[in-house]
């Protein structure tokens, strides 16, 4: 599932994210969802996560 709809993404989900620095490069994290950051319903670029690791970025997609 897409990740840019607040909707798709659950805390506990697997999901896969772009970090910051990586966004030129589009390297994707994978993890689990601890936080919802994004308050909106909806962000082109992705809902802005906190994951269990401690990483924060933009849901790509939603394995999970």
């Amino acid at each position: 599932m897409s990740g840019s709809i607040r909707n798709n993404i659950k805390i506990g989900s697997e999901v896969e994210i772009v970090q910051k620095n990586h966004q030129r490069s589009g390297e994707l994290t994978t993890g689990i969802v601890k936080r919802i950051l994004t308050n909106s319903q909806n962000h082109p670029h992705g809902i802005k996560v906190m994951l269990v690791k401690g990483e924060v970025g933009r849901v790509k997609w939603v394995l999970a």
